[in-house]
């Protein structure tokens, strides 16, 4: 007879995935034991067996699950009936607020996906490059003069947006709800105006 699956699995799941990107995240991938994960889990070695067979496997699976579903939120925006000034603000705005609580994934995203094979690595990346091409499509509209026969310079622009995003939470752990809406908005702004638009 098959075994069946607790009621509570998923829950478990998302809970070893959790604490796993915690320790990663504090000790880096390679260094990182079982036992350390388990620890941080609370329960045993053979329990998060059952639910991974490999410290490798837990790593894909806390980047997949949290790239796929990053994409998914802001790719899913609705934004047709928005300026392209606005549809900037609105897509910043949202994924400042999606990097809320997740500071140990975006750590482990940033440092533990090369540990992992191409294949896999094709795949979140794939995540990556669909957001990054919608910020890009967003900036390529809002100056399209600017950045007509000039993919070099859209690519970089692009890039130096994500680049103030995406180390937000160095300089600002923790923050809230407020703070990232309120950073969100002076990037729009620089991207938008520049200095003397802040």
């Amino acid at each position: 007879m098959a075994r069946t699956i607790a009621k509570d699995h998923d829950d478990k799941r998302a809970r070893i995935l959790k604490s796993a990107a915690r320790v990663f995240a504090q000790e880096g991938f390679d260094r990182a034991s079982m036992s350390q994960l388990a620890r941080e889990c609370g329960i045993s070695k053979a329990n998060i067996y059952h639910y991974y067979d490999s410290k490798d496997a837990i790593l894909f699976d806390i980047l997949d699950s949290y790239l796929r579903q990053l994409r998914d939120q802001i790719c899913g925006l609705d934004l047709e009936r928005q300026a392209p000034a606005d549809r900037l603000r609105r897509v910043l705005q949202e994924i400042l607020l999606a990097y809320q609580g997740v500071d140990d994934e975006h750590r482990v995203q940033t440092s533990g996906m090369s540990a992992l094979p191409e294949e896999q690595q094709k795949l979140l990346r794939g995540y990556q490059r669909d957001l990054v091409e919608l910020v890009s499509d967003i900036i390529a509209s809002v100056a399209p003069q600017t950045f007509t026969n000039d993919t070099a310079k859209l690519r970089a622009t692009t890039m130096s947006v994500f680049g103030m995003l995406n180390w937000f939470y160095m300089w600002n752990a923790g923050a809230d709800a407020e703070a990232r809406s309120d950073y969100a908005a002076l990037v729009s702004n620089l991207t938008l105006f520049g200095v003397d638009g802040l």
